[in-house]
């Protein structure tokens, strides 16, 4: 079997070396292709010049609605330079996020209709983040998908209601470690069935969301790009498949939408 991750966060500069062991212990267990997210425009090029180095990873170039209301008025302007890199395989991770909201959300909402602008311009798919914010996140999101490549549900932690509402704009849904939570992933857990055979994606968003179900249970708090076949194993149980079943299907849905690489 062969998994792809799909969300995994870069680690600070002095941890690097760290996290390449970790995506060389991912490969050892057949994590073979890695999608690093970016947060914003400085670390959008961290992530280019450590994909440069490393042919297992592709890259987003974003601003995440906690960073709205930090951009520079240039912003725009350097996603677009960074999108013309062949490694930048995404805008995002772009949307709204209404639990914390630490950036105001009509800062959010114009950074994200920027964003949205220039996936269309670039040609590239949309990496969507949103919490708490469903409606507007539609509002903004829907009148824009029929000149959109693609956009992937990131980290999708919602219910079936909400599967469908995105399913609608044929989105590609991503599955995290949240599938195996008991204190607050059953809604996801239910709704995983329902999510299209097409637009199905696996991802870790390490070094967060560990799952809860991993045994023997790890000693670190931090998630891992390896860990992704759990997800996968939990998740192919849910839906009635096999895991070999899932990671063949997950991993081309996630070269249909990113875009082949080694």
């Amino acid at each position: 079997m062969e998994w792809t991750d799909c969300g995994v966060n870069l680690p600070p500069d002095h941890q690097l070396a760290s996290f390449t062991q970790q995506l060389d212990a991912a490969y050892e267990q057949g994590v073979t292709r890695f999608v690093l997210i970016a947060s914003d425009v400085a670390e959008a090029r961290r992530a280019v010049a450590f994909a440069e180095q490393d042919s297992r990873c592709v890259v987003t170039a974003g601003v995440h609605p906690h960073q709205a209301a930090a951009v520079s008025s240039t912003f725009i302007n350097e996603l677009r330079e960074l999108a013309r890199h062949p490694l930048v395989r995404a805008i995002g991770e772009c949307g709204l996020d209404y639990n914390r909201n630490f950036s105001p959300p009509e800062d959010q909402r114009r950074v994200f209709a920027a964003q949205v602008e220039l996936a269309i311009e670039c040609g590239l798919p949309l990496y969507l983040h949103e919490r708490d914010a469903l409606q507007d996140q539609l509002a903004i999101l829907s009148p824009a998908m029929a000149e959109l490549s693609a956009a992937f549900t990131h980290c999708f932690t919602g219910d079936s209601a909400s599967l469908q509402a995105y399913q609608a704009l044929d989105c590609y849904i991503g599955v995290t470690g949240w599938v195996c939570d008991e204190r607050r992933g059953q809604d996801l857990a239910n709704a995983v069935p329902g999510i299209s055979a097409q637009r199905l994606l696996l991802e870790t968003d390490s070094p967060y969301l560990l799952p809860r179900t991993l045994r023997p249970k790890p000693k670190s708090r931090h998630n891992k790009p390896e860990y992704v076949s759990h997800i996968g194993e939990f998740t192919a149980n849910l839906r009635g498949e096999s895991p070999v079943q899932l990671a063949t299907l997950s991993s081309a849905n996630a070269s249909r939408l990113f875009g082949d690489w080694s």
